[in-house]
């Protein structure tokens, strides 16, 4: 059986209609595809970050939707150390740094690849601001540095962690220690353990230890007052960064980004009970510890003041000290510019 099709030719009445109708189908399809039509896809940004508690501003910016509000698609990655963060961006794999990468590993992959990093937000530390710090077993009966001398002390891995840890060690007066490198979150319970003496390392360890009645604070601060001279100055030692390469090929969506994650560090500058609970998913941290933990101050791009910049330089001049840096690097050349 045949099927027969019947074609009818539009009258100047029914063509309107027809013309009405395919408006209407148009408006719909409009409407049915936002994505392709109405609004372009949300820009990637890739940011790698160490999960401690310095990258609060970053973990909240990202919960309180401000990346989303500014039309960013931020994808965060997390890795291991520090190091593994700053060597994500060297190879094309992450657009920058979060809060918490350490300067000096961001200033080891600036040498390298000269021109790749630009510091949009760094937290410096100091002994109210506590980051930093030397610990040891609760019933040790070291009162000071010096009563260091000959130990076992362990540091977090990496350069930095070992290089700082020497360094505070040898102007202590604790001649003759062994440092030992030591993922952070072993430092307590091989203290414990009695594996060794003490610790140079970094919140939130001191409170775990003094929580459970394992460790104490022997000093805080300590990069302060044995690299840069004075307890109070800021220490500069973690950093959020883009890479140039990032900002170059997408300055209004670098311009967004930063942007959004000062909205992050206004919110933990404002509302820092409120804002703790996002540790919690990002960092280990969680539970009790998360209300106890001293949180880090933020200095952004374009609140350095020259007496800042001194002491962040005086902070990378140790690195060329010890033969670590190949040359001296200034940091003026990182900080960037809006």
């Amino acid at each position: 059986m045949k099927t027969f099709t019947t074609t009818v030719l539009p009258t100047s009445n029914n063509r309107r209609t027809v013309l009405q109708l395919g408006a209407a189908g148009a408006a719909i399809a409009l409407m049915g595809a936002p994505g392709l039509v109405r609004a372009q896809a949300a820009t990637k940004v890739r940011l790698g970050y160490w999960p401690i508690a310095a990258g609060l501003p970053f973990y909240s910016a990202i919960e309180l939707g401000y990346f989303k509000e500014a039309g960013l698609d931020v994808e965060p990655l997390k890795f291991a150390g520090a190091q593994q963060v700053m060597e994500a961006v060297l190879s094309g794999r992450s657009d920058g740094t979060a809060n918490g990468t350490g300067s000096a590993n961001i200033a080891i992959g600036e040498l390298a690849q000269p021109g790749t990093f630009k510091i949009f937000c760094s937290n410096p530390s100091n002994v109210k601001n506590v980051l930093d710090e030397v610990i040891v077993p609760v019933a040790s009966p070291a009162k000071v540095m010096a009563d260091l001398k000959g130990k076992r002390i362990a540091s977090g891995p990496g350069i930095q962690n070992v290089t700082l840890a020497k360094t505070i060690l040898e102007r202590g007066g604790a001649t003759g220690a062994t440092v030992v490198e030591l993922p952070i979150g072993q430092h307590v319970a091989a203290l414990a353990a009695g594996q060794i003496d003490g610790a140079y390392t970094l919140e939130p360890t001191g409170t775990i230890g003094r929580m459970n009645g394992t460790s104490r604070v022997l000093e805080a601060g300590v990069i302060s007052r044995y690299v840069l001279g004075d307890n109070m100055a800021p220490w500069f030692g973690g950093s959020a960064s883009l890479s140039s390469e990032f900002i170059k090929k997408n300055p209004e969506v670098a311009k967004k980004f930063v942007a959004a994650y000062a909205k992050g560090v206004a919110y933990v500058r404002s509302k820092p009970v409120e804002a703790r609970k996002y540790l919690t998913g990002y960092t280990p941290i969680e539970g009790a510890l998360a209300s106890e933990v001293p949180l880090a101050a933020y200095t952004m791009y374009n609140e350095f003041t020259p007496a800042d910049i001194g002491h962040f330089q005086k902070f990378f001049d140790l690195f060329s000290e010890k033969g670590i840096f190949s040359s001296r690097l200034m940091v003026e050349t990182m900080i960037y510019k809006g």
